[in-house]
């Protein structure tokens, strides 16, 4: 048995479910129910309403709309506490209306039962009106509050009791009738309501973090001038000299007349390049851990406006790969670019991280970091590169097709990057820096909540209390 582990369990002991698969019984998930079990409890579907999202068939996702006052919330937009707002999705008026039973309300939490499971979020006022898919089930909190009931299903009982009961093999998924028997301790008011201000204080610095950056956005786009009207028409005249034989480009799209406009824009300002201000690091291999190992592998799906994601590293290396691969470990301020991929390709974040673990990027990114004599910030290069005139400029320069587009360094490093004036890029440099910091301090307090629900379920309610006291008052 050296590494094995066993469970008894007696038939007439099965759940209703009558699950007789080892992976049910295990004994974590065993001493999690009875740790549940010692506090008063109530099934989910004694406390909640449940709504299921409509069926594929029901609604045609090729017919999202660019903008629009209706969301359609996707399951992989489905994120511990809070809903994913990098890449929404928009329908018209019409299809929601059409499908206005499976609308959502403010407070509403989303759990995730198709793909990857447990996710748990709530919906705030400003998500709404809002339709979600059918890989998520709507649990409406009625005698329970609904942030305690949020911190719950995010704390490792809730969660791992949830996804213990998944079914299926290659396509797992959740059942409505297995999540209406997760069993919910029930606690005073009391600690319902500090889970409550730290979680809405969380969002408050999500929204705050959101509007910083946001400012930073605006103010290099309005110095920039990008919101300048781009000619229409579409064609340009191009005699061979200053086309083919300067740029080694024939393909139409490349001479647009829009790139003249942008490029014109930035004349305006002392213009660089990435690699006369910063060093260029790309990794190699593919030789990933088997399982979670020394070092993080941040991949495209990681990159977000508001910074890298680390929360949502799946491969890794171990450190002796590393060393393999000469990979390059990622340190903050440096600037993660992706290269490759439809869908991918020109996605840009700052990485800011303040934990012990380490990271590298894999072959499809790239990093920028500040040379000690760069006279551009790794902030300001961020915020520009995530611009729309930096978007434009880096798709000017995409080679390839059919879901496998990419740009080459040297063509990265033929995009103009305005020398803007040091007072300026300290300004902006700041508000990215204010931003991450709220975001930080936002994921601390989603962690208070949720260690608190922990602490009363394994010491008890009034230890629970009393950690919190502090916490909740900062």
């Amino acid at each position: 048995m050296d590494g094995l582990e066993c469970s008894e369990i007696k038939k007439s002991e099965l759940e209703f479910s009558g699950r007789i698969d080892a992976e049910y019984y295990q004994k974590k998930f065993l001493q999690y129910q009875n740790a549940i079990a010692k506090h008063h409890n109530l099934p989910l579907s004694q406390i909640a309403d449940f709504l299921i999202g409509p069926f594929g068939s029901a609604y045609d996702t090729s017919t999202y709309v660019e903008q629009s006052d209706y969301r359609y919330i996707r399951g992989q937009d489905v994120k511990p506490f809070l809903l994913q707002d990098t890449s929404p999705r928009y329908m018209a008026e019409d299809d929601y209306n059409r499908l206005n039973k499976y609308a959502l309300n403010a407070n509403d939490i989303l759990v995730s039962v198709v793909g990857t499971l447990g996710n748990a979020c709530i919906i705030q006022k400003h998500e709404i009106p809002a339709i979600f898919s059918c890989k998520s089930t709507a649990v409406k909190a009625k005698s329970v509050n609904p942030f305690y009931l949020l911190s719950y299903l995010n704390s490792k009982y809730g969660k791992s009791l949830l996804c213990r009961k998944e079914r299926g093999a290659i396509q797992k998924g959740l059942n409505l009738d297995d999540l209406k028997t997760l069993d919910i301790p029930l606690f005073s008011d009391e600690l319902s309501k500090r889970t409550e201000l730290l979680i809405t204080k969380a969002l408050e610095s999500i929204s705050c973090a959101k509007h910083i950056y946001s400012e930073a956005e605006t103010q290099i786009e309005t110095l920039l001038g990008t919101a300048v009207t781009v000619p229409n028409n579409n064609h340009s005249i191009k005699t061979l000299a200053h086309s083919f034989l300067m740029s080694s480009r024939l393909d139409a799209e490349y001479y647009q007349p829009k790139y003249d406009t942008y490029l014109a824009m930035l004349n305006v300002f002392p213009t660089t390049s990435i690699p006369k201000e910063f060093d260029v690091f790309k990794s190699t291999g593919s030789n990933y851990a088997d399982t979670v190992s020394d070092v993080g592998v941040i991949k495209t799906k990681q990159l977000t406006n508001s910074g890298v994601n680390i929360d949502g590293i799946e491969s890794y290396f171990t450190q002796e790969a590393c060393v393999e691969n000469k990979s390059t470990f990622v340190t903050n301020n440096d600037v993660v670019f992706a290269s490759m991929g439809v869908g991918s390709l020109g996605k840009v974040s700052l990485f800011s991280y303040d934990g012990d673990k380490r990271f590298v990027t894999d072959s499809t990114l790239r990093i920028y970091r500040a040379k000690e004599t760069a006279r551009v910030l790794p902030e300001v290069l961020c915020v520009f590169l995530q611009s729309a005139i930096g978007q434009e400029l880096i798709y000017r320069y995409v080679v390839g097709s059919t879901g496998i587009i990419n740009i080459y360094d040297d063509d990265i490093a033929k995009i103009p990057i305005p020398v803007l004036d040091t007072e300026f890029q300290t300004d902006i440099a700041a508000k990215v820096q204010e931003s991450f910091a709220l975001r930080r301090q936002s994921k601390q307090l989603l962690e208070y909540a949720k260690q608190a629900v922990e602490i009363a379920i394994e010491q008890g309610e009034d230890d629970a209390l009393a950690w919190l006291k502090d916490k909740v008052e900062q």
